[in-house]
């Protein structure tokens, strides 16, 4: 069976790279819109309820514009703004969040994509928060690094201008990030965490540590128990890999590679640390796991093809 597609905002970074993921399948025909429609509503319409998918690939109310154009009950929307991540009307989509998330992604016609922040957070402690190790009542402090093509064509532009940006940029410092409604509310928590993002002098890749101290726990755990408590909870799942507890093997020289997982849709989960505090860290590539890849990975599980189809 071939599908229709449709990317809403093909020329940003996250549609750019969703259509060269589906570009190369057979089963996908992509709808195009000519550049100078790209905000004539009439022909957005009309592509929208074409499809049998619609990736959202814009600004939050820009996305809000494109749902109110769908007429057609049959159309998947994939929505990758972070307009509609809380709604209670869409379904999060993060197949490897809970046991019942994929069947809730087949049967939803309305996905929201989730934020590369929040994916890697998500995946490292929501595990703790179900197995009952880490209390919901918890203020867990994160912080993350990421590469500069998150911030979209016009941070990629300042990164690559001949005056580069050499240097790391710590950046909401109000500690409002965007990305916090969905962290608390997907992990289980029921407090936001204290989240302050970094902007590194690199293309892509993305690594959030969270730091865990034994007080906040509700039994003794070493970082071998707080590793099989991930292990466990991801058994099975192709994109996750749960690294054993070894700070060699799993560092170079002690220093920790933030890109290790680019041009893939796989996350690595590690604990570091001892019995005394604590350092649970999730790497993936924000392009890929932490945007495209994970949209492309919804709409595979919502038709009910492999899931793996078109990702590595």
């Amino acid at each position: 069976m071939t599908y229709k597609v449709f990317v809403d905002g093909q020329e940003g970074t996250t549609g750019l790279q969703i259509n060269e993921y589906l570009a190369k399948r057979a089963d996908v025909t992509l709808l195009r819109i000519a550049s100078d429609k790209r905000k004539d509503l009439a022909e957005r319409k009309r592509l929208i309820n074409e499809s049998d998918v619609t990736f959202l690939c814009l600004p939050d109310d820009a996305a809000k514009e494109s749902v109110a154009l769908v007429d057609n009950p049959k159309t998947c929307i994939i929505d990758a703004s972070t307009a509609h991540r809380v709604n209670p009307d869409w379904v999060f989509g993060l197949p490897e969040l809970a046991r019942d998330q994929r069947e809730k992604i087949r049967s939803c016609k309305r996905i929201a994509n989730p934020g590369c922040h929040a994916t890697a957070f998500i995946l490292a402690l929501k595990p703790l928060v179900a197995a009952g190790l880490l209390p919901a009542d918890t203020q867990v402090a994160a912080n993350s690094i990421t590469g500069y093509s998150g911030g979209g064509k016009k941070m990629i532009e300042q990164y690559q201008s001949p005056q580069r940006i050499d240097a790391p940029r710590p950046y909401a410092l109000s500690l409002a990030h965007k990305h916090l409604p969905e962290m608390a509310a997907y992990t289980g928590l029921t407090v936001a965490p204290i989240f302050q993002p970094i902007v590194g002098p690199f293309y892509k890749g993305l690594a959030v540590s969270a730091y865990l101290h034994p007080q906040q726990l509700t039994r003794r755990a070493s970082p071998a128990d707080v590793q099989k408590v991930l292990a466990d909870y991801y058994a099975g799942e192709r994109f996750i890999r749960v690294a054993p507890v070894d700070l060699e093997a799993n560092t170079d020289g002690g220093f920790f590679d933030v890109e290790a997982c680019n041009d893939s849709n796989r996350v690595d989960l590690f604990v570091f640390g001892n019995e005394e505090r604590m350092l649970l860290v999730a790497r993936l590539d924000n392009l890929g796991k932490g945007a495209s890849g994970a949209a492309v990975q919804a709409m595979n599980v919502h038709l009910g093809v492999e899931e793996s189809l078109g990702l590595v």
